[in-house]
């Protein structure tokens, strides 16, 4: 057991409580490898502008429904049973979060620590660190901590329902793996700086796994879009490492002031090709949609979920259906994958 202080969190980061962070917190109504790449981002963008996979453009509405942890409003978060569900409901992407193992492995996990998602305390009660978030002190079991071997002897699924006891943690290659061909993916990178940190550069991670499965610089059959909170990892991607993949930057309610300006945006344009605002900053802010748009940004809010609606809206598709058609954005993140209005 070690006693560790997490580093203060830059403004590009979301807050505990938006990452769920993921020391066991219930998050509530809420979420070295360099060389030339083979293709310029233009081309790619060209690319993938004809790939059949968004259901959307194939029907005409050019939008895209991104299947936030899978289908994760059916099945526990970042399992196999969750992103099989996701794929068969119509999902055009599966949104995987990266954490990395002590192992230096690539790992499907929201939270930095495994007891909110896992029985890590009953298979692993020792193996806790305390650290200091807010001013108090709380035990976790954090991802880092763990090997790979380590973390496929945990539960991922009773959790959620007991009829998923069993499931298990998945290495982003498997679902590669498992969804390739089928959907594109769409992976964000999470505590970028924590892993770099502890010498897993979680950028060249995602690069050396997707350009080992045949992911990058582009597949046909299934495009990659990375997202992150982090602009300073996007910049490693795109600047350091050449990724020639779509890039989007999140943004949470906390940083809307900064972000969502005019100059947040040329900013974010620098290196992204997308934003990814909290839903509510749009509903503050519709005219961001249309800014966005003229700098040549998508727009991605999240995330939409059936078990909290909003007041104004009667059902989570109608929820879906005033951003996507009356707001104007390119796509979103929903738990609920059935549920996302092509029309």
């Amino acid at each position: 057991m070690r006693a560790v202080r997490l580093g203060r969190r830059k403004e590009s980061e979301p807050s505990r409580r938006e990452v769920g962070l993921d020391l066991g917190v219930p998050y509530g109504s809420m979420m070295g490898v360099g060389g030339i790449v083979e293709m310029t981002r233009i081309t790619i963008f060209a690319l993938l502008a004809l790939l059949p996979v968004s259901r959307g453009i194939l029907e005409g509405t050019g939008k895209t429904l991104i299947a936030h942890r899978g289908a994760s409003a059916y099945a526990p978060e970042h399992t196999l049973e969750a992103y099989r569900l996701a794929i068969e409901q119509g999902a055009d992407y599966v949104e995987p979060d990266l954490q990395v193992t002590r192992d230096g492995v690539l790992v499907c996990l929201h939270d930095l620590t495994l007891q909110r998602t896992t029985d890590v305390e009953r298979k692993f009660p020792d193996r806790f660190r305390e650290v200091e978030v807010g001013g108090e002190t709380v035990r976790g079991w954090f991802v880092a901590d763990f090997t790979l071997e380590e973390l496929k002897t945990l539960d991922a699924g009773s959790w959620f329902d007991d009829s998923f006891r069993g499931a298990r943690v998945l290495s982003f290659g498997e679902a590669i793996e498992l969804v390739k061909g089928r959907a594109g993916l769409y992976p964000e990178l999470k505590f970028p700086e924590f892993y770099r940190g502890r010498g897993h550069p979680v950028e060249e991670l995602l690069m050396e796994e997707l350009r080992a499965r045949g992911l990058a610089p582009v597949d046909p059959e299934t495009p990659v879009i990375v997202q992150s909170f982090d602009l300073s990892s996007l910049r490693i991607l795109r600047n350091e490492l050449r990724c020639a993949l779509p890039l989007v930057f999140l943004i949470s309610l906390r940083d809307a002031e900064l972000w969502a300006s005019d100059e947040g945006l040329r900013e974010v344009r620098a290196t992204a090709d997308g934003i990814g605002p909290h839903k509510d900053i749009l509903l503050h802010r519709p005219d961001l949609v249309g800014r966005a748009h003229a700098l040549g940004l998508t727009v991605t809010p999240y995330t939409f979920r059936s078990s909290s609606v909003p007041e104004r809206f009667e059902t989570v598709a109608d929820e879906m259906r005033h951003f996507l058609f009356d707001l104007g954005v390119d796509a979103l993140f929903t738990d609920n994958p059935d549920l996302f209005p092509r029309d």
